[in-house]
């Protein structure tokens, strides 16, 4: 064999070894997660055989007994998602390839719901650094869904970006952001009306 043959098959092997590695690695977190999983299901386990066979004076009162269980049904839908997760390792999925069930649809909201638009103007249209007065060149658009029961509704927040337009502000450049985002701009709950 010759010298570049012998490299050309020393750097196939190292990708080789670089893959065997790397899907090791992958084998070894999910063992690990499903060993996790395996280790709290046995304490609910020990807590329930504790709760039914100890004395009285431990024993939950009969309307109790469904609060493990919800521990238990979280344990094994975790166990089964590291299950799941080993599986396509195994089989040679990568775990960054999505399902084909986990396209959302995002900024795509229906347009025969009712809108409802909030612009945030700056308080002073006055360029900072003095140059003039400014003018809108663009905004940033936001939008979610809001639900409001027996009504749906899209509300749209567009933070206006400004520039100075007259011609002695050319070394003014900048875009200005619109200030910061008042209160109750964007709430962490829909609104209700």
């Amino acid at each position: 064999m010759s010298i570049a043959a012998l490299r050309d098959e020393n750097e196939q092997l190292k990708a080789l070894l670089a893959q065997t590695q790397a899907a090791l690695s992958e084998h070894q977190a999910a063992l690990a997660t499903s060993e996790e999983s395996r280790r709290r299901l046995e304490v609910i386990l020990g807590e329930l055989r504790r709760e039914k066979f100890g004395a009285t004076s431990e024993k939950l009162r009969p309307d109790q007994y469904h609060l493990p269980l919800e521990d238990v049904e979280i344990a094994q839908g975790i166990l089964d998602a590291a299950q799941e997760r080993a599986e396509a390792v195994i089989k040679g999925r990568s775990r960054s390839v999505p399902d084909q069930g986990s396209h959302r649809n995002r900024g795509c909201l229906p347009a025969h719901l009712p809108r409802v638009e909030r612009i945030i103007e700056l308080a002073s249209t006055l360029c900072p650094c003095g140059c003039g007065a400014m003018t809108k060149i663009g905004e940033d658009v936001s939008k979610r869904l809001d639900v409001i029961p027996a009504q749906w509704r899209c509300w749209s927040r567009a933070a206006r970006n400004t520039s100075v337009a007259t011609a002695r502000a050319l070394s003014c450049r900048r875009a200005h952001r619109s200030a910061s985002c008042p209160a109750g701009c964007r709430p962490k709950r829909p609104l209700r009306t």
